[in-house]
């Protein structure tokens, strides 16, 4: 499967009723990123679905993932269709090919839950932050403890197109026995 751009993401969203929509601003010479995905519920108004927010300088190694939020009662795929288009993005405005995540540390088995899903989507662990002064620079961007993780953005870019695909396929008829 050849990864999809981000026209292909969004004209994929419009299909299943979503709405992709990036605001992206370049203070300083970063990119910001908020990319939402919503759904539309009347006229003139929608719901949050999903979101990213991320920020990127030049370098290979400068997409840096901050937030990422998915509504409990989204539909299935938009976790995955907001990290799709967050990589697809990357690849395509900026100079970056590696990400980088905090796996914030709050609670023992939300964390651990949080590693397993983000190794899934291809990130390895590189560091844990935790209370060393050498640790403080980043816990002051990241805003907290936990462990630093990186990945191939064309990796996880991919991943999550396939679970994007997976989600929005359309599923086969189960003959009645």
């Amino acid at each position: 499967m050849v990864d999809p751009t981000l026209e292909q993401l969004e004209q994929q969203a419009r299909e299943q009723g979503l709405l992709l929509r990036l605001q992206v601003s370049r203070p300083l010479g970063l990119w910001t990123l908020r990319l939402v995905v919503a759904q539309p519920i009347q006229e003139g108004r929608l719901q949050l679905l999903g979101e990213m927010k991320a920020w990127a300088h030049g370098g290979k190694r400068g997409l840096q993932l901050d937030t990422m939020r998915v509504v409990p009662q989204a539909p299935a795929g938009v976790g995955a269709l907001v990290w799709a288009a967050t990589l697809a993005w990357a690849l395509e405005a900026t100079p970056c090919r590696q990400a980088r995540l905090l796996a914030i540390e709050d609670e023992s088995l939300q964390h651990q839950r949080l590693v397993r899903y983000f190794q899934a989507l291809g990130f390895r662990s590189t560091r844990r932050l935790g209370a060393a002064p050498a640790d403080l620079p980043l816990r002051l961007i990241w805003g907290g403890a936990g462990q630093l993780m990186v990945g191939e953005c064309q990796v996880v870019l991919a991943r999550a197109a396939r679970r994007w695909q997976k989600a929005v396929a359309p599923s086969p008829e189960c003959p009645l026995g």
